[in-house]
């Protein structure tokens, strides 16, 4: 099978593999569709940081090359044994995040901090390849939704980006204000809208705020590099907000939203960062904000829910994941551009068959024409 095959930093190979045979109670996926994000970026830009590559993954037991990709769906081609639920051709889409369900954390329902859990994708094999194998139990057949394979690989990030959306204990007819809206930030804004709460988008992009306002948002605000959007939201929003989403990791827009974060309100803090930031405590305890964290979904309170918002917009999310790339644009067109900070696209999608970029379900082939005039262009 020919999968993406990542060696260290700035260093992935197209690769023809054997096809992985799926042991008990796994599936062996054919992947149609994978979605990359800032996390394959940066393991390709700068890694290995999460990646084994030299030594083997303490759990796993995967040492490199791996293949990426941790946000992919497939249909079901092989059954190991006790592999229940699940038959020949159902659409399914995976987790990603493996936990053993048995620990402390597990039977506390908090598997996202299983002691033995790692990612398919980062710790092991991913989707970014014709055929993957994933644990049965990490899975959701989800072509009863009239989900398809394209649809299939939004699941994951709308299951991370709904887990942060519950972590802020949003309500409907609160204030939210969403600090990004690229991959999660934009699941984030459709999430919150579909809560009932009114939704402040915040970006840097004008196009990106355009997809925020057909996702939902009540408002968006254009972010100014060089200074912070806190007065801008208070005065669109009349006041400061219940819940600030913050999503894009810069030190100076956590600070933004504790400025704009009503007392006792919530700041979720989604970005990971590249460094340590310095906080002002002060504000926190004298005005009762909760600040906190969020990390990947709970696959049994999330993804089932995450793949009912992903059926749930009738015109489909061709504006936030608008072509599929095959495996040999991977870095020109998907981590490339995300490294150097200027994406093409909110989701960038790979079709591991695919031998041409094609358009994703619902998109026009104006998306892929844009596409190539930018590849002339150099």
């Amino acid at each position: 099978m020919r999968a993406a095959v990542y060696h260290g930093a700035r260093d992935i190979r197209i690769e023809s593999l054997p096809v992985p045979v799926p042991g008990p109670g796994e599936l062996l996926l054919e992947v149609r569709s994978s979605g990359i994000c800032g996390t394959d970026a940066l393991e390709w830009d700068r890694g290995p940081i999460l990646t084994p590559v030299d030594i083997p993954h303490p759990v796993s037991g995967h040492r490199g090359p791996t293949i990426l990709g941790h946000e992919f769906g497939g249909r079901v081609v092989d059954l190991g044994p006790e592999a229940d639920g699940f038959g020949a051709d159902d659409l399914v889409a995976c987790v990603a995040g493996i936990s053993c369900g048995a620990c402390a954390a597990c039977m506390a329902g908090t598997s996202n901090f299983c002691d033995r859990y790692f990612t398919l994708g980062i710790d092991g094999h991913g989707g970014l390849a014709r055929y993957v194998v994933a644990r049965a139990a990490a899975c959701l057949e989800v072509g009863r939704l009239g989900l398809d394979d394209d649809k299939a690989a939004l699941v994951q990030p709308m299951s991370v980006a709904l887990h942060a959306l519950r972590q802020g204990r949003l309500r409907a007819g609160d204030s939210a204000a969403v600090l990004g809206v690229g991959g999660v930030g934009a699941f984030l804004v459709y999430a919150a809208a579909q809560q009932g709460a009114e939704v402040l988008a915040v970006d840097l992009d004008p196009a990106r705020l355009a997809v925020a306002e057909a996702l939902g948002a009540s408002a968006t605000l254009k972010a100014d590099r060089d200074s912070s959007p806190a007065p801008t939201v208070l005065g669109h929003a009349g006041g400061p907000v219940s819940v600030v989403y913050e999503v894009t990791g810069a030190p100076a827009a956590l600070s933004a939203a504790l400025d704009m974060v009503r007392p006792r309100g919530r700041v979720v803090r989604v970005g990971l960062g590249a460094h340590p930031v310095t906080i002002d405590m002060r504000r926190i305890t004298l005005r009762e904000i909760r600040l906190v964290g969020t990390r990947a979904q709970v696959f049994e309170d999330d993804f089932a829910d995450a793949a009912v918002l992903i059926a749930s917009r009738p015109q489909g999310w061709s504006d936030v994941a608008p072509i599929a790339l095959p495996l040999e644009e991977l870095v020109t067109h998907g981590l490339l551009p995300m490294a150097e900070g200027r994406p093409e696209r909110i989701k960038t999608l790979i079709d591991p068959w695919a031998t041409a970029i094609r358009p994703a379900s619902g998109a026009r082939m104006g998306s892929i024409d844009r596409l190539s005039q930018r590849s002339r262009n150099g």
